[in-house]
């Protein structure tokens, strides 16, 4: 399949071929990351003075990605990983206080990391689009890895789970940081292209290319699911 070839690195030009994903019933798990209201909403363009509206344009791929291809792959996976009877998982950023004072260092630095999310405001919640059902985990976290900054890792043991399937954004932060800690914690780890987004497609692609082959194998949606048990 094409997953194979693409998305490499320098590291791996010419390197053999990877082998075919053993997806187990029980063994394998859809972790869905950040994906909340706070990174969907927007501002009414015209009331924004011109630094702003260039900051609006700039920003609009994104979201034009979201709508039109993220968020509609992800709900494509949570479907087909509820009817096949596989764990659905989510992870959000959210602090447990209304200051935030329990935020890591990196959500208090001015900037687009500058988060305050309190837990139970609508701004933290995930996208109505993809809401977790009846018992599906959610985890709350104010770090970029889903693993270090929760205790998914040992959710993810206790259900046996040895495969994650990794959606959601942004690429280059949260979702590669959470890749490189599962990895690291010897999870078999799969990104699916077409459920992930960067503040750009550039760098989109780019760490796409970067954590391919040594953290995870990268596939489309289709490629994926080819390999979900039914």
């Amino acid at each position: 399949m094409a997953w194979k070839t693409a998305f490499r690195s320098l590291y791996y030009q010419g390197a053999p071929e990877p082998e075919d994903p053993v997806l187990e019933r029980g063994k394998t798990a859809l972790l869905v990351i950040d994906v909340q209201n706070t990174y969907l909403e927007r501002p009414d363009r015209a009331a924004l003075p011109p630094e702003e509206q260039a900051r609006f344009d700039a920003w609009t791929p994104f979201h034009d990605r979201m709508h039109g291809t993220v968020i509609p792959t992800i709900a494509k996976l949570i479907a087909a990983f509820r009817a096949g009877g596989h764990e659905v998982i989510f992870a959000r950023i959210a602090c447990q206080t209304l200051d935030g004072r329990d935020r890591s260092l990196s959500q208090k630095k001015p900037g687009w990391n500058n988060l305050l999310l309190p837990k139970d405001e609508a701004s933290s919640q995930i996208v109505p689009a993809l809401a977790p059902q009846g018992d599906e985990i959610v985890v709350t976290k104010t770090t970029d890895s889903a693993l270090t900054g929760t205790n998914l890792r040992l959710i993810l043991t206790n259900l046996g789970i040895t495969h994650v399937v990794c959606a959601g954004i942004f690429t280059d932060q949260c979702v590669a940081s959470t890749v490189r800690s599962l990895a690291d914690e010897s999870f078999d780890v799969i990104v699916v292209e077409d459920g992930c987004a960067a503040g750009s497609y550039e760098l989109h692609l780019k760490e796409l290319e970067i954590i391919n082959m040594i953290y995870c194998a990268v596939m489309s949606s289709d490629e994926l699911l080819a390999y979900l048990p039914r």
